[in-house]
């Protein structure tokens, strides 16, 4: 059973979604704890799976990737294993997920041009229907959550 985070535990989070760079003694001060107590909560938070990782943030076009699409994908559940096991294995797959409706995934995948994108999708129809968006331009982009704060609904 999740425990409830505190305050703290909020903070904590809160600030390393902002600069996960950010180092354990600054970390400390900006919570008023002290090193060993700031360690010991962000240790915790890690083993009970609240922080799962440290990720740097990267420009896609600047590293030639100047394609971003989501990609559909009505997947044959006898191929499913297969067809996940691929996405796992492709690096231009940054995002994958199961959804629901007409589609049963969802891929957010990076190429440096539409011709690479068009062969990528090529390979994917062998496992079921598909449907493609490139995107544009992003409004918004992946972003911590706001802890702390009603959720509307």
């Amino acid at each position: 059973m999740k425990r409830k985070l505190d305050f703290i535990d909020h903070q904590i989070i809160s600030l390393l979604q902002q600069n996960a760079r950010m180092s354990l003694k600054d970390l400390a001060s900006q919570i008023y704890l002290s090193s060993p107590a700031t360690s010991a909560r962000l240790e915790k938070l890690e083993r009970e799976g609240y922080i799962t990782g440290f990720h740097a943030s990267i420009n896609h076009e600047m590293m030639g990737y100047s394609i971003k699409a989501f990609v559909t994908l009505a997947v044959d559940a006898r191929l499913k294993e297969d067809f996940l096991e691929q996405m796992r294995r492709c690096r231009n797959v940054i995002e994958c997920n199961c959804i629901s409706g007409d589609y049963a995934m969802l891929l957010e995948v990076v190429y440096p041009d539409t011709e690479a994108l068009e062969r990528f999708v090529g390979k994917l129809q062998k496992y079921g229907k598909t449907q493609t968006q490139i995107v544009f331009s992003t409004a918004v982009e992946h972003r911590g959550i706001v802890l702390g704060v009603e959720k509307a609904g």
